[in-house]
């Protein structure tokens, strides 16, 4: 009979807890040799699973761009399961999707690209970008992002101000940091969001990037900074897990949501309803940057920000953030007759009748500022999905629709590639029956906004 260390033993009796361990398993460079040999298959796993979900193709739509001029990609990238239509699947009950198990496979929840190990992952042009500008360098030597540039945010994104609209684009096209934040915003702001400012660009250690061996950078790192993914105060579609939820295979994968138009927003945060920026912003520093354990932050070096001062600065800049223009918008949220196209015009009646968008979505800045519960679990069974158990999302805040072509992939997760997409998944998800031309009517009055 083989025997069993009693270290072994423990661990293998050890109960589920909802706290990381604190003290070192193994020696930083024996973690490193192990994570690298790792990598190359963890990375396949997931490309093998976007390619399954979707058509990642470019496929630009011709005479549409993001505030700053990126194409906006198109189409529906969701594959359909075999021997299947939209319309086939729009006129079946969620029980007869779930029981013929039709539901498609990009329409389930997105894996983080490592659901077992999560963490903060930027996009290689992003970590390119700091690395010039800082000598930062946001590389994880146990993964890499993997979604086509073609799908995400332009980069840099263009930053508008609500107390200086006559502005317009007022990061100049340049990434906003350390280096510059000063010489492009002396004189704008003043000095409560100028500090504001230097606070959201300025580095402080987290999970991943930070000086201990529990990190996920080869050399000890300052951290990342509120701009590494709110880039320019936009997105830049880095991902995350939440930090709230365990065990492991039940955290959503965040996809990082823009910080244009904080100031109408009433809840933060995709599921915890934080009532305020202010909330947000302190909480983000002090556990979504650590997973939610408030231990392991202090091993770590959390930035403990002041709520009086830096808090209110760094929420005062934020609540600036405004929506790109959106020209053939009036006052009051609704499309002018005289600049719209008519299929922009049959997409706006959609939107507010067969569509049922403006239940939620409601002009002018397209937001009710509520949670909501899809329910999208009545079309399939509970399965794991790369490490991730794809069962009840449960609510999920309305998100302003103001600028959304800015800002793929779409829904909380990141899961739909294209505006395209999204209409498909709620046409099925709400039962609203929508025709293949009343479908692209509606995405079409979605680029106006």
């Amino acid at each position: 009979m083989t025997a069993i260390s009693l270290p072994v033993l423990a661990q293998m009796a050890a109960p589920p807890s909802s706290y990381m361990p604190v003290v070192d398993k193994e020696s930083f460079n024996t973690t490193l040799k192990r994570m690298r040999a790792e990598k190359s298959d963890i990375i396949k796993r997931h490309k093998t699973l976007l390619n399954q979900r979707y058509d990642l193709s470019n496929r630009p739509v011709q005479g549409v761009t993001m505030s700053g001029g990126k194409a906006v990609q198109g189409g529906v990238r969701v594959k359909l399961p075999r021997g299947t239509t939209w319309d086939q699947l729009a006129r079946m009950s969620p029980s007869e999707i779930k029981e013929k198990g039709l539901w498609p496979e990009g329409f389930y929840p997105l894996p983080h690209p490592n659901q077992n190990e999560g963490g903060m992952l930027f996009p290689q042009f992003h970590i390119d970008e700091v690395k010039k500008l800082e000598g930062r360098d946001l590389t994880r030597f146990d993964l890499d992002f993997v979604l086509p540039d073609e799908f995400l945010p332009e980069f840099p994104p263009p930053i508008f101000l609500t107390t200086r609209p006559d502005l317009g684009d007022v990061s100049q096209g340049k990434l906003v940091n350390l280096t510059n934040y000063y010489d492009l915003f002396n004189g704008i702001l003043n000095p409560k969001q100028l500090e504001g400012l230097r606070l959201l660009v300025t580095p402080f250690p987290q999970q991943q990037f930070n000086a201990t061996w529990d990190r996920r950078s080869v050399k000890p790192s300052q951290g990342v900074a509120c701009f590494d993914c709110h880039v320019n105060g936009h997105t830049n579609a880095a991902t995350h897990l939440v930090g709230d939820i365990r065990p492991q295979k039940h955290r959503h994968r965040i996809d990082t949501p823009t910080l244009r138009g904080v100031n109408i927003q009433r809840l933060f945060g995709s599921q915890r309803a934080l009532k305020t920026v202010e909330d947000f912003t302190e909480f983000e520093q002090r556990a979504a940057y650590f997973d939610g354990d408030p231990v392991i932050a202090t091993k770590k070096g959390v930035n403990i920000l002041e709520r009086g001062s830096q808090v209110h600065f760094m929420a005062e800049l934020q609540e600036l953030l405004d929506f790109p223009p959106a020209p053939k918008l009036n006052l009051l949220g609704r499309l002018d007759k005289n600049m719209a196209t008519e299929q922009e015009l049959r997409g706006e009646e959609i939107f507010f009748g067969k569509g049922q968008c403006a239940v939620c979505h409601m002009p002018p800045y397209f937001t009710d500022n509520l949670m909501h519960n899809l329910r999208t679990e009545r079309f399939f069974k509970p399965k794991m999905i790369n490490g991730r158990l794809a069962s009840a999302d449960g609510p999920i805040k309305t998100f302003p629709l103001r600028g959304i072509k800015d800002s793929p992939p779409y829904l909380h997760d990141g899961r739909l590639m294209t505006l395209d997409d999204t209409v498909e998944f709620f046409n099925i998800v709400l039962g609203t029956q929508l025709t293949e031309q009343e479908k692209k009517d509606l995405v079409a009055y979605l680029y106006t906004l």
